[in-house]
């Protein structure tokens, strides 16, 4: 025979050895990747939770992740509200950077279709996020990882090209709007799964509830609860999940966010016991909140019922055997909302912080946050790091081991492109020594022209360009304005402001005076 035939017959050979060596080093890295499981609660406050010290609601499950992994008592949201929020987190830029800074909607004007006797918008969602920057479930996915949105997407409008299906997500199901995301029992919600034929997000009709009208009393004899729904779905994708390929699931409940309006259970009527004398609330239809009573009770019973949904998808994890290489965080997209009935001086649900939603002063955005891993987070520990969800970008990617992902990442031809976090891996793991720290964290918002800068103790809040400054240390509550006593430190804050704000023409705020 030939000595070249040979040769190349001995190459052949080779080739599947070789393949079958990567394979296996392919599954051994997999195996090594911890899986991510990130739980975003909607419009929780940071006194919510019983382990954040809440009198009034039950929450023993988010208690027990807290005993047995780190609590956070100086995490904050990237922003008051809840689409500029989540693009901190996808994009990993603060708000004086990302492209969506508020809650801009493309649902205002279009026509309208019908679902029974039901009106609805032919187009819905938000602004979406800038095609040209790489998010993070696009990064998870380069990695390898399996990826899940379940819940709000808030980041892109229907057809726009910022949609799940096109930035990086295998399997989405929940609201792609976060104004429908009003309606606990929705004419339709939206999906994207390729197991079921999709090319692209499609609407998934709530059959049973468009035989009854939005608003009124009938509204309540709407089935079809969406919490629930996209709850199941998201334990449906985990149980499809195995040891052998890594997987990111991004849940974002839209509990307990308004309306007031769930089912008729054992959870709810605990409450409404607890609650005997309770308030009821009129309704507001534009914003789409029906009249509801026993309201304190409701507010109660959704957090009760977000727990709930916590501890199944833990025993899913313990049941699939993943737990221990799941890494699973608990949060909240901003501070505590009062539409829709909601009463949140009734719950001190701002944790004695000042300012709701839509606020840059702290219980605007500081949330709770709790993260849990097995055999790598310490039980029990407490932590006071500053920090904001900007950052979780590079935490997750470190944890999934992207390295020098920035440096990858960047779009080069897009002008200011980069990217604001820090990772938080270091005190997850109990490496305090190596943890970065900000000099400072920032945040703007638009509606209420609002502007908060934190270094350190001190809080620069700028409200219609005018700066106010407190000291956390001993005003926590922010009471206290002491710039006219301190206006070096003042001219400071200042100063960071001109360096970290880039102008957008959606999400124009007054920035302060520079010297």
């Amino acid at each position: 025979m030939n000595n070249k035939i040979l040769l190349a017959s001995a190459g052949l050979m080779c080739i599947p050895a070789l393949l079958t060596a990567k394979t296996v080093k392919r599954q051994k890295d997999n195996k090594q990747r911890p899986n991510i499981i990130f739980i975003m609660c909607d419009d929780m406050g940071y006194g919510d939770l019983a382990c954040y010290g809440q009198p009034y609601i039950h929450t023993p499950n988010i208690d027990q992740m807290a005993r047995e992994g780190m609590r956070f008592t100086q995490a904050y949201a990237g922003s008051p509200v809840s689409a500029p929020s989540r693009a901190t987190i996808m994009t990993g830029q603060h708000t004086g950077h990302t492209h969506v800074r508020g809650n801009k909607e493309y649902w205002r004007g279009v026509p309208m279709v019908k679902y029974g006797e039901n009106e609805e918008y032919s187009v819905v969602g938000q602004e979406p996020y800038d095609p040209q920057h790489k998010i993070l479930p696009e990064m998870l996915k380069d990695k390898g990882y399996r990826t899940g949105v379940f819940g709000k997407w808030a980041g892109g409008y229907e057809g726009s090209a910022s949609t799940p299906d096109k930035r990086g997500v295998d399997e989405f199901y929940g609201y792609i709007c976060q104004f429908q995301a009003h309606l606990y029992y929705p004419n339709f919600l939206n999906r994207y799964s390729k197991a079921l034929g999709d090319t692209a997000v499609v609407r998934d009709i709530m059959e049973q509830n468009i035989q009854y009208p939005m608003f009124g009393k009938d509204y309540f004899k709407r089935k079809q609860y969406s919490a629930r729904i996209i709850h199941d779905k998201a334990l449906e994708w985990i149980d499809r999940q195995d040891a052998q390929h890594p997987f990111v699931g991004f849940l974002t409940y839209t509990l307990p966010h308004a309306e007031l309006a769930q089912p008729e259970d054992s959870i709810l009527e605990n409450y409404q016991k607890q609650f005997f004398t309770d308030k009821t609330w009129g309704g507001w239809e534009d914003s789409r909140y029906n009249a509801v009573v026993h309201t304190h009770a409701h507010f109660a019973g959704m957090i009760t019922r977000l727990d709930q949904y916590v501890g199944e998808i833990f025993a899913k994890l313990k049941d699939k055997g993943l737990d221990k290489n799941t890494i699973v965080i608990f949060t909240s997209d901003n501070g505590p909302h009062e539409e829709g009935g909601a009463d949140p001086e009734f719950f001190g649900r701002d944790g004695k912080l000042k300012g709701l939603k839509r606020q840059c002063y702290e219980g605007g955005i500081r949330i709770p946050f709790i993260a849990w891993w097995p055999e790598h987070i310490k039980a029990g520990s407490v932590s006071d790091l500053q920090f904001a969800f900007y950052d979780l970008m590079p935490t997750f990617c470190d944890v999934a081991g992207i390295r020098n992902f920035s440096k990858r990442y960047t779009n080069r031809t897009l002008p200011g492109d980069g990217f604001d976090g820090l990772s938080i891996a270091p005190t997850l793991l109990g490496n305090d020594a190596a943890q970065q720290h900000h000099d400072h964290l920032y945040w703007e918002f638009h509606e209420t022209n609002q502007i908060g800068v934190r270094r350190g103790d001190w809080k620069l809040i700028v409200v219609k360009g005018t700066p106010r400054l407190y000291n956390l240390a001993n005003d926590i509550h922010e009471d206290n304005d002491v710039a006219a006593q301190h206006p070096d430190i003042v001219n400071e804050l200042v100063d960071i402001i001109r360096k970290e704000h880039t102008d957008s023409p959606d999400f124009q705020i007054t920035l302060p005076q520079f010297k």
